[in-house]
């Protein structure tokens, strides 16, 4: 990604430049305290979503974002479009956007995707969030990215 195009690179330009941006101190380092407390932050998510796209793995929260979506929707007939939306980038096999689940799971949903439920890729979700929680989360914490932005914070709150 080109330092001209990355928006995290020009967020690190302006604060070396002197021009603050909105995330405090206080809510990067909560970040930490939970996968959940990260994604349910504004910035959290948009620098996370970042970070899951630089290391090539950013269809896991789209997903989930993506599932989020999919259960506020009370209309049937969206139901349905939206459901094979979501099954053809990221659940059936060679999907542009595949994501890793198990085959029982991928299974369930081919059986249900005619008639989709409010909850028909609930576990599929699961399975997504725990993969990010256990494994890409870690790695965000220890990356470049995360500790640059507490280490700008914390210099300059002092």
């Amino acid at each position: 990604m080109s330092p001209n195009t990355c928006w995290f690179c020009k967020i690190f330009r302006a604060e070396e430049n002197g021009i603050s941006f909105k995330v405090s101190l206080e809510e990067v380092l909560q970040w930490s305290q939970s996968f959940e407390k990260m994604i349910t932050s504004k910035y959290g998510l948009m620098i996370y979503k970042t970070y899951l796209k630089i290391e090539h793995s950013d269809e896991n929260i789209d997903f989930w974002l993506a599932c989020e979506a999919y259960k506020k929707i009370t209309s049937q007939r969206k139901r349905i479009s939206v459901a094979k939306k979501l099954f053809t980038s990221y659940i059936q096999p060679q999907a542009p956007n595949e994501i890793n689940i198990d085959s029982p799971v991928r299974k369930a949903i081919i059986r249900n995707i005619q008639e989709p439920t409010q909850s028909c890729f609930d576990e599929a979700q699961r399975i997504i969030y725990m993969h990010m929680e256990r494994d890409s989360y870690p790695r965000f914490l220890e990356s470049k990215f995360y500790q640059k932005l507490k280490h700008s914070l914390q210099s300059n709150g002092s």
